[in-house]
């Protein structure tokens, strides 16, 4: 509706301020016409009038800019028919921009063939069939596979799988008038399966069951797969204790291995609500471009099954539009909703996502977001099981080797190196108005921490303030010099040197590998916009949010801050432990000795009361209020240079 062409065609921003204000969906275009970014809008031109003047302010907003060309839309009725028709556009063209399943692959699904006279159960990939009911779906398929197995020792029923069930219904549909006398009809022309003789099977083979007693059997099983086992285990009960009554032992020996099968499935339920809970927690684990998501379900009080994707976006995109995209891609894909759904954060169109999901589910499914208790607890360990659940499949695909490939070659790129950055260091400095204050070198080969090859320096200088430059300086001065070089023990020549800081930290850093008339490639990395600073150009170079390379340079950064602030804490600890007792009045070497070893450790020494430093044996109620009061005062001191530091620059 909306598409570039040549000549007088007028600005992305003029196309935009002729879309009517109606609810409906866009489809943002790149220049070859491809959809990069399905969205859905209450106002169609309000909305998209947020994206070409950059008022949205998420991070991808404009990098996705930079690639548009024109658009598509589509205008509907409601804000609730909006979001039915983008979730089927983003299943359409899967859009890059848009939150995905990693793995588009198709799942396990447990079905239902409901259009046949006797319905039988199948383990399936496939949820297009007409007359088929689909649960689900299954994330490991064994799981899947089990409960079918499991679920025909409670409720017997036929497997589509079966060959005499396929043959009987082969049968029927040759004869479809004949649905009310079809036991009659398969007892004299078809023959028992196996799984007749061993109890999976009702039977209908051999024309031992009829369509009205198979009908409850399959009522039971699809109410079992929705997770409302209670009402059928009332019914086992009541079957076997009128089996008993009627002196059938044998039958009542047969539902109550049926009553133990069910029972068994509780016995690993971990987490108990009350038995009228029915709902879905969602736990979300994210790294910078890739994340996992992990629902637990929960029926009639128990957890019945966890399920785990892999999603195409990670902190490259917010929270809200991460869980928002995912609980709409899940539930386009199952018929199994729960009344709740509890998820780690608000949604803002959480109100339509309600009536979508309740008009699916034919009652209220409401959006919640748990604080504390037990629902709490539940979405920890789905964001538990999420983590792990990534974790494994970056093992598995050798997705975090790919990622630092891809990492090393953008930083060749943008800070035009003649080849990837293999050995990267990066230094630190920590102080505390200028004491104390320490130098790290971290070091990453190959897009990794190498941990043998880390160093940390004593600043020599003395100092009456913070000096980063001077302490730069000198922890390169002594890193970069001749011997430092010559000497094994501190690796090879780096390919790219990363400095903590911007411009005054970057000037610091050449100037002293002018002066040792050294040339490696080196860069600053500025706290408040991840903007790194580069010599030969005076604009920082702005690597791309959620890309691979600033995730890289990041970690490098944070982790050289790490081990900068760590060394500095044990040095300033050590000192305490030595100095601070000392400049109390009243406290010597004897009284010294006698309070560290009644607390043990400096850390219990600074939790510790006035009255309960009193209480140590030698030591006076002044004496001990000096000590309190020198302590608190080291503390509020640390509590400042803690602030400042942690303030961007």
């Amino acid at each position: 509706m909306a598409e570039p062409s040549a000549g007088s065609t007028p600005s992305l921003a003029e196309q935009v301020a002729q879309v009517p204000t109606d609810p409906g969906c866009y489809l943002w275009k790149d220049a070859s016409g491809k959809v990069v970014y399905v969205g859905k809008a209450k106002n169609l031109r309000a909305r998209m009038r947020q994206y070409v003047t950059l008022q949205d302010d998420r991070a991808k907003i404009p990098l996705m800019m930079e690639v548009i060309c024109g658009f598509d839309y589509v205008v509907v009725g409601s804000e609730h028919e909006a979001l039915v028709l983008e979730r089927n556009l983003i299943a359409q063209y899967h859009p890059y921009f848009n939150v995905d399943l990693k793995d588009d692959k198709s799942y396990p699904y447990i079905a239902i063939t409901e259009s046949d006279v006797f319905p039988a159960i199948k383990y399936t990939r496939e949820r297009h069939r007409a007359g088929t009911r689909y649960f689900g779906p299954y994330t490991d398929a064994k799981a899947a596979r089990e409960t079918i197995d499991t679920l025909r020792k409670c409720v017997p029923i036929c497997v589509a799988t079966c060959a005499e069930w396929k043959r009987a219904k082969r049968l029927l549909e040759k004869a479809p008038d004949q649905a009310s006398v079809a036991n009659l009809m398969l007892a004299e022309k078809c023959r028992p399966c196996f799984d007749s003789h061993v109890g999976k099977g009702p039977g209908v083979c051999c024309g031992a069951i009829d369509t009205v007693e198979y009908a409850r059997h399959v009522d039971q099983v699809e109410r079992f797969l929705q997770g409302h086992r209670a009402g059928i285990v009332g019914e086992l009960t009541q079957q076997m204790t009128d089996a008993a009554a009627d002196l059938d032992f044998e039958r009542a020996g047969r539902i109550k291995r049926r009553l133990d099968a069910i029972g068994a499935l509780d016995v690993r339920q971990q987490v108990m609500f009350p038995d009228s809970t029915s709902l879905d927690a969602i736990g979300v684990y994210r790294e910078e471009t890739i994340s996992a998501a992990c629902v637990f379900v929960v029926r009639e009080g128990r957890v019945i099954r966890s399920v785990e994707f892999i999603l195409d976006k990670g902190l490259d995109v917010g929270e809200e539009e991460l869980q928002g995209g995912f609980l709409k891609r899940y539930y386009d894909e199952t018929a199994d909703i729960p009344a709740e759904v509890c998820l780690s954060c608000d949604l803002t169109d959480a109100e339509v996502l309600e009536g979508w999901l309740a008009q699916k589910r034919g009652h209220l499914c409401r959006l919640h977001r748990p604080q504390r208790g037990e629902k709490k607890r539940l979405l920890d360990m789905a964001a538990a099981n999420a983590r792990h659940a990534l974790m494994r499949y970056m093992v598995r695909t050798g997705y975090a080797d790919d990622r630092t490939n891809k990492a090393l070659l953008q930083l060749e790129s943008a800070l035009a190196l003649d080849a990837p950055p293999m050995r990267i260091e990066c230094f630190d400095i920590s102080t505390l108005h200028g004491r104390f204050t320490v130098a790290s070198m971290v070091v990453f080969t190959n897009g990794r921490p190498d941990k043998s090859q880390y160093r940390r320096f004593k600043i020599k200088a003395e100092l009456d303030e913070a000096n980063d430059f001077v302490s730069m300086s000198e922890v390169l001065g002594r890193r970069y010099s001749p011997e430092r070089m010559d000497d094994e023990r501190f690796g090879s020549r780096p390919d790219l040197l990363v400095v903590d800081g911007g411009k005054p930290q970057l000037t610091a850093a050449m100037e002293q590998l002018a002066a040792l008339g050294l040339d490696i490639p080196v860069c600053g990395l500025a706290k408040s916009d991840e903007e790194v600073f580069v010599p030969w150009d005076e604009t920082p170079v702005v690597l791309p949010s959620g890309s691979a390379s600033l995730y890289l340079i990041k970690q490098v950064r944070d982790e050289s801050h790490r081990f900068a602030i760590t060394f500095h804490r044990e040095l300033r600890d050590r000192a305490m432990t030595v100095s601070v007792l000392d400049d109390v009045p009243g406290v010597g070497p004897k009284r010294k000795r006698q309070i560290m070893r009644h607390f043990g450790s400096l850390k219990r020494l600074r939790a510790a009361s006035e009255e309960e430093i009193a209480a140590v044996p030698g030591v006076p109620a002044e004496v001990a209020r000096s000590v309190w009061q020198t302590l608190r005062a080291w503390d509020a001191e640390a509590a400042d240079v803690a602030e400042k530091a942690a303030k961007p620059e």
